[in-house]
């Protein structure tokens, strides 16, 4: 089949929705599907991968490295017409995400959503009125689900919220997966290689955007903590974003030094974050608005066991006391947490072995089967309900 994904991110942008977005599209490429992207332009970049189409777009003003697209496309009509697309599938109901409604409510295509964030929570970056904003957030999110023929929620957590909101559309739960094949060759010796860390210092990770929501001074506030039990301990954040110079003057303030005891190593490409992740020991992770936290599967798919503060996404991911611990978001639970999994090598070992455990069984190959089925379901029933319309006054019970 012929499928369309439009969406508000994409390379060489870096998050979990860009990684989602590229491992379904590299695994149904190799079921025999044909797969579109629809996605913003990035400044000095060209795209090497073939069947991507940039909308002209503007830099954010909350976020210098990710661009809002202007949704005029210039001929998209005939390319639509072209291509001839069975499906589209929009993984934000935003700009891209409208954008794609337009095109399957026109040429009667079934519409898949993607719910990968919980978009109500980044309301922060709202200057005024967030409680309005966020409402707001709420209804429109609700009322684009109720446009949808079928919604996705990468954990039964986000599929009940999602319900809980008042979408009535049906939803599956479909977590990213992880492609086990990239797995294979880790290099345990990476950050070693690069980076100046002492032989004997046990390495914590963190993967993920330097964002306000990823929870990231009280990470830095528990390690810490946690050096304070075990001073062999180096943390590495391994992403960029737009909090990377407050972060890394935070750190310089606890007393640390950015060379061998917090180091950033910026964004990395796939295929090197999974040197990262063999060179670690374990995985720490603070974030609170995740969906999935896809990079939580990831680790273990590398062997490594997770120390996380228990969330919405993460506690559906991580099984406490089988493939890692999950702690309230309190600094000194999480520091404790941090040494006991450390110095403790049977429990390292039994969390070790769950973690592969978790991985095999979330691997992107048997997600994509399942996203496939959900695709050849919609074109065999045509769900597509011409009366459905698309009411600005009804987002906000106007």
């Amino acid at each position: 089949m012929r499928i369309g994904i439009f969406t508000d991110s994409y390379k060489p942008y870096t998050s979990g929705v860009v990684t989602s977005i590229s491992t379904f599209k590299e695994e149904l490429t190799r079921l025999g599907h044909e797969v579109h992207i629809f996605a913003p332009s990035y400044p000095n970049y060209t795209d090497t991968e073939e069947n991507v189409y940039r909308y002209y777009s503007v830099p954010s003003p909350t976020n210098p490295d990710y661009t809002l697209a202007i949704p005029v496309y210039p001929g998209m009509n005939l390319l639509i017409k072209k291509l001839q697309l069975d499906i589209i599938h929009v993984h934000s109901p935003f700009t891209m995400g409208r954008v794609g409604l337009h095109y399957a409510r026109k040429y009667y295509l079934p519409l898949v959503f993607t719910y990968h964030t919980r978009y109500d929570q980044y309301v922060h970056y709202v200057p005024v009125a967030q409680d309005l904003a966020k409402d707001m957030t709420i209804k429109y999110s609700r009322q684009f689900c109720n446009s949808c023929d079928h919604v996705i929620a990468p954990s039964p957590e986000i599929k009940q919220m999602v319900e809980d909101a008042g979408v009535k559309t049906p939803v599956s739960v479909i977590p990213t997966g992880v492609p086990l094949y990239r797995f294979e060759n880790g290099d345990d010796t990476w950050l070693r290689r690069h980076y100046s860390i002492p032989e004997q210092n046990k390495i914590l990770l963190f993967v993920g955007r330097l964002t306000k929501e990823k929870n990231l001074f009280f990470l830095l506030d528990s390690f810490k903590l946690a050096r304070e039990q075990l001073p062999n301990l180096t943390l590495v954040l391994t992403a960029q974003g737009p909090l990377e110079t407050e972060l890394k003057n935070y750190a310089q303030r606890l007393g640390f030094s950015l060379d061998r005891d917090v180091i950033f190593t910026g964004a990395l490409p796939f295929d090197t974050l999974v040197h990262v992740y063999f060179s670690a020991d374990l995985f720490v992770f603070s974030s609170l608005t995740e969906t999935q936290g896809l990079v939580l599967i990831e680790a273990m798919a590398a062997g490594l066991p997770v120390v996380a503060v228990r969330a919405s996404g993460v506690q559906d991911m991580v099984d406490h006391g089988v493939d890692g611990i999950l702690t309230a978001c309190d600094r000194k639970e999480l520091a404790e947490a941090i040494c006991q999994v450390i110095s403790d090598p049977h429990m390292y070992q039994r969390l070790q072995a769950g973690a592969i455990k978790k991985a095999n069984l979330l691997s992107s190959r048997t997600q994509a089967l399942k996203l496939e089925r959900i695709y050849q379901h919609l074109l065999d029933g045509r769900r597509y309900r011409p009366g459905r319309s698309w009411d600005f006054g009804s987002w906000f019970g106007m």
